[in-house]
């Protein structure tokens, strides 16, 4: 006869383990740099999938106000990671932050102005006597004066306007503002306002501002302190941009049970412009999120020239590849 000891002692054997993953599972905080848009599709895949977990995480998703939010944040251990603009990230290293980057999300830079297509900012001397409107932390309105230096704008003959990350649409629709400060990722979400056609975009790009922009970026305790938790985190988030490369209707069905009050008819296609941000030789060749040193370098550079810091920034002390697992870029995104 088996004696009841035996019988439980799987029971028990199970239920010890079962306590041990819970107990695994470590908090991971990551800050969104803006309420959710489809540039972070992927980590609510990631997180309806399971991919955190896997990797012994649990994460929480939290909405900010912009890049120079996400690194107070960050910085000051109210989140373990989050979502920012290179640049910004760069600005904020000369100013006493601990912070790195530790991987990138758009491999193009998608900096711009939005202006209305019937009061049209089609040059960057186009936005002098004019307003433009972003919250204080935005990436664009950090970089401001790097732009307007490297373009040749009087910064003094334009206007800062101070509206919350979620009423840019509204204020530029509604006149309140000449221009807005967003990614070019979001001309769907304006045009969603003021009709297809309505509005024109301004990119960075097309006036030699070439640099790094949207980034992943972790604290130096974080790295120091947590180094396998923030590898897993990255692992798992990028797995999830490859799912959503795979698939993007899945992704964006994912993104609306995780987040209903979105809207799929214009997220779906801001998240498409974003992805076209990410198909580029070095995420074929190096994998997802891999940054280069020479267009960082070359990024770096661009900042202590033109943004007026209060000391040099070192390229070596900005980023970093040392806790990115290769995830393969999609044959369909090469």
């Amino acid at each position: 006869m088996i004696r009841p000891s035996k019988l439980l002692l799987p029971v028990a054997l199970a239920v010890l383990v079962a306590a041990g993953t819970a107990r695994a599972e470590e908090k991971f905080t990551f800050a969104l740099n803006w309420f959710p848009v489809g540039d972070h599709a992927a980590y609510w895949v990631a997180l309806e999938r399971g991919y955190f977990k896997q990797k012994g995480l649990d994460v929480s998703l939290e909405n900010s106000k912009g890049s120079g939010d996400v690194i107070a944040k960050v910085d000051t251990g109210r989140a373990d990671a989050g979502v920012a603009d290179a640049a910004v990230v760069i600005a904020s290293l000369a100013r006493g932050a601990q912070v790195k980057a530790v991987g990138m999300v758009f491999d193009k830079t998608p900096l711009n102005f939005f202006s209305l297509k019937s009061n049209p900012a089609l040059k960057p001397k186009d936005l002098e006597g004019r307003s433009l409107g972003a919250p204080p932390g935005d990436g664009q309105r950090q970089l401001w004066p790097a732009f307007a230096k490297l373009t040749g704008v009087d910064p003094s003959k334009v206007t800062w306007v101070n509206i919350e990350p979620s009423a840019k649409t509204a204020a530029l629709a509604e006149k309140r503002v000449d221009a807005i400060g967003d990614y070019t990722t979001g001309l769907p979400l304006h045009e969603k306002a003021t009709g297809q056609g309505g509005i024109v975009m301004m990119p960075w790009v097309e006036f030699g501002f070439d640099m790094y922009s949207l980034s992943i970026v972790a604290s130096d305790k974080t790295m120091k302190e947590r180094a396998p938790a923030l590898r897993g985190f990255l692992e798992a988030a990028y797995i999830g941009w490859r799912d959503v490369m795979l698939d993007p209707k899945a992704a964006m069905a994912i993104f609306k049970k995780q987040v209903p009050e979105i809207d799929v008819s214009a997220l779906e296609p801001n998240m498409m412009m974003g992805l076209q941000l990410m198909k580029t030789p070095r995420y074929a060749e190096h994998g997802i999120g891999w940054m280069e040193e020479k267009k960082m370098c070359d990024s770096v550079e661009l900042v202590n020239a033109y943004m007026g810091l209060p000391k040099k920034v070192e390229c070596a002390a900005v980023f970093t590849n040392a806790f990115l697992t290769k995830v393969e870029l999609p044959a369909t995104m090469r």
